[in-house]
């Protein structure tokens, strides 16, 4: 029982901080890291679904403006798409769930996501167009923070960050899909985005904007 009252506090801690963090503009430089996070979350969903669907991986990219960029090869396209924004809301949603409903696991968690992204950072990640590193920089630096947590921080230390990375990747993964219901004609370059590329390819007869919705509640509903 006292574990539990812990982690409610904790989990309560964690919401407060990222409330904070998103509202007050002089700690965008903290936000800033946490924001190149969540898109090397959403492009290793991509990589990781056209993988889990039989394609290849030729890399992918996160550039310091924020956005990001998957290169992938066969594969369901039906579900390597949506995975960049639900993947992420689904990572965020299962981390939080998992950090507080096993929170004796918390340091183990840590290291297996550490280990997982410096692993996944050297086989997959790639400079972007403008040479810059910035993928490598966030999977190898997240990476060796998590093992470092996992490995000589305490438990409820471990709980703080993991339900912060949690909350931030989430609800950053529902603002970003809800974002392109209104801007469903943004692109890339030539790169669509993935609503309407997912909704040229497999759903003509709907409009970018509703499966864009569609996603946003999915999203929704995971974090639920």
């Amino acid at each position: 029982r006292s574990m539990r009252r812990q982690t409610l506090l904790i989990t309560l801690l964690a919401l407060v901080t990222v409330f904070i963090l998103w509202n007050i503009r002089e700690l965008e430089v903290l936000v800033y890291p946490l924001r190149l996070f969540v898109t090397y979350v959403h492009e290793a969903s991509h990589a990781l679904a056209a993988l889990v669907t039989g394609g290849s991986v030729s890399g992918f990219t996160v550039s310091a403006n924020g956005s990001g960029l998957a290169v992938t090869a066969g594969g369901s396209r039906a579900f390597i798409l949506p995975a960049g924004y639900l993947g992420a809301a689904l990572f965020g949603s299962m981390l939080f769930f998992l950090t507080n409903r096993i929170p004796r696991w918390v340091q183990g968690l840590s290291l297996f996501i550490g280990g997982f992204m410096i692993v996944f950072t050297v086989a997959f990640a790639r400079p972007d167009e403008t040479g810059s590193f910035t993928a490598l920089f966030i999977g190898l630096g997240f990476g060796a923070v998590m093992l470092l947590l996992g490995w000589k921080a305490p438990r409820i230390v471990n709980q703080f960050i993991l339900n912060t990375l949690a909350v931030m990747t989430s609800l950053n993964a529902v603002l970003d899909v809800w974002m392109i219901v209104g801007q469903s004609d943004a692109s890339r370059g030539q790169v669509r985005n993935d609503a309407a590329a997912f909704a040229t390819e497999f759903t003509p007869a709907l409009p970018t904007s509703v499966v864009a919705f569609i996603w946003s509640a999915a999203a929704v509903a995971m974090l639920g």
